[in-house]
């Protein structure tokens, strides 16, 4: 789907400045820390792939102050939106830690982003499931994206998928059995008994819910060795 150029983009952009890391070498030639205060450095490192508009990264982040998270986007026009949330929510609460970060980029860069063995967790919410069957590969999760994110990931650490569409889901878990990732929980319906306790709900999926389409959700723990 297209989205439209938001009015005033540039300067928008410029606003949230800080928020936003510019270059891979803003982490890999100094440290994964060094875009946040030098207070919060040395906590988990997390990361969300395709934050969209910034529901999920910006109150995942807020209840989680313990942890550092970056979050990618490939489209201005969307993180935009994410961006000025999350600069709205320091503004307002004084109390939260400046604990997040934008990237504005593909997700196939990600290794020119992050060192090895570096985040203790990675989400992928909602991603395009990429149906035709001819464009399996450019699915997130098919086996060379799940290599990447392994070689990202600390060994016993997880990755985190919820997406509304069957047919990923099902080749999600396909894929996941010939890598180094172990499933240790999956579901077909996640809010089943109602809103699932200590999730949080992105915009697609708060849309969901509301007009009762199931979500799938799995956890896969890397195991290396």
């Amino acid at each position: 789907m297209r989205v439209r150029k938001k009015k005033n983009l540039n300067r928008r952009m410029a606003a949230c400045e800080h928020l936003i890391v510019k270059t891979p070498e803003n982490i890999l030639t100094t440290s994964i820390y060094s875009p946040f205060p030098p207070e919060l450095h040395g906590r988990p490192v997390c990361l969300e792939l395709g934050c969209g508009k910034g529901d999920f990264i910006c109150e995942t982040a807020a209840r989680n102050k313990d942890k550092l998270y970056y979050a990618i986007e490939r489209v201005e026009s969307v993180v935009i939106i994410a961006l000025e949330k999350r600069a709205a929510m320091l503004a307002k609460d004084h109390t939260l830690p400046d604990n997040v970060r934008f990237i504005i980029g593909n997700v196939v860069n990600t290794p020119l982003w992050f060192p090895e063995h570096s985040i203790e967790e990675i989400f992928i919410n909602f991603c395009d499931p990429w149906p035709k069957k001819g464009h399996y590969k450019r699915r997130l999760t098919y086996r060379a994206f799940l290599s990447i994110y392994s070689s990202l990931l600390v060994n016993g650490s997880r990755l985190h998928l919820k997406t509304d569409n069957e047919g990923l889901f099902a080749f999600t878990l396909e894929e996941l059995a010939e890598t180094p990732f172990r499933v240790i929980y999956k579901t077909e319906n996640l809010h089943a008994m109602g809103p699932a306790p200590d999730n949080v709900m992105t915009e697609y999926e708060k849309r969901f819910y509301s007009q009762g389409v199931p979500i799938f959700a799995l956890t896969a723990e890397n195991m290396l060795v």
